[in-house]
């Protein structure tokens, strides 16, 4: 599934195709919907907490209103989604994840 997330070093917005890899249990983008050339990974263990970023960088994203964050230990990841609902559906999986791999 595709978002827009913004970049680590230089803070541009790309688009990045998102996949669920739950047999190393990360979260991987891609630059392409071929996933041919991985561009980086969240594991589900690094994953402190998932939100709705409407102050910090909301206002520099393609999508203000749609941008959320996931935090890790080291990084936080800027993603911006094309609908609501997709946004909603995004944060939900992704904590749904890592709450599952916190069990274990």
């Amino acid at each position: 599934m595709q978002l827009n997330k913004q970049g680590g070093k230089v803070k541009t917005w790309k688009k990045r195709w998102f996949l669920f890899d739950t047999d190393h249990k990360r979260l991987a983008y891609y630059t392409d919907c071929d996933e041919r050339k991985l561009k980086g990974v969240m594991y589900f263990q690094a994953i402190e907490e998932v939100y709705y970023d409407h102050l910090r960088t909301a206002a520099s994203s393609p999508r203000p209103n749609l941008t959320f964050c996931v935090k890790t230990y080291d990084r936080l990841f800027y993603m911006a989604a094309s609908n609501a609902m997709s946004m909603r559906i995004w944060m939900d999986v992704i904590v749904t994840a890592t709450d599952e791999h916190s069990r274990y």
